[in-house]
């Protein structure tokens, strides 16, 4: 079952019942997987395209919620974190820094990179093989210690 099938069976649970905001959020899931297919004119999501729009939901509900604590306004604040804990149910587990930086270090080995001039090879495998695990500001930073 891929996610889009699984995100549709959520969506019918929520309705039985009655959860309001998981319904919300699985519904922008969906709406933005669909709006996906006909952009791209296919039936079918790949599971990387698939996981890509959920990290970005998440991330949009997050920075909603950091702008409305700024604000002061904790009614909207709340609505924003409790949407994104329900899209951050779809990704996969995130690793933690120390894991980051094992794999990180042992990718830099395997790449070669000796400096920071070697800081692109590194991020456009890293980014790729961690999509979903880890968020680039995370793995760029980590990389700049290492190579810096």
């Amino acid at each position: 079952m891929n996610l889009f099938e699984k995100v549709n069976q959520d969506i019918k649970q929520a309705m039985r019942d009655r959860n309001k905001e998981r319904l919300e959020a699985l519904r922008a899931i969906k709406a933005a997987f669909l709006l996906a297919k006909t952009e791209k004119g296919d039936d079918e999501l790949s599971p990387e395209k698939e996981l890509a729009i959920v990290q970005k939901l998440a991330k949009q509900r997050i920075d909603s919620a950091k702008i409305y604590k700024e604000n002061n306004r904790l009614e909207l604040y709340e609505v924003e974190m409790a949407q994104a804990k329900v899209i951050q149910e779809y990704l996969p587990k995130s690793m933690t820094d120390e894991e980051l930086k094992t794999y990180l270090m042992e990718l830099i080995a395997k790449v070669g990179a000796t400096g920071m001039k070697d800081m692109g090879k590194v991020m456009g495998t890293a980014t790729k093989e961690l999509a979903g695990k880890a968020d680039g500001s995370r793995i760029s930073a980590i990389v700049k210690e290492i190579l810096g």
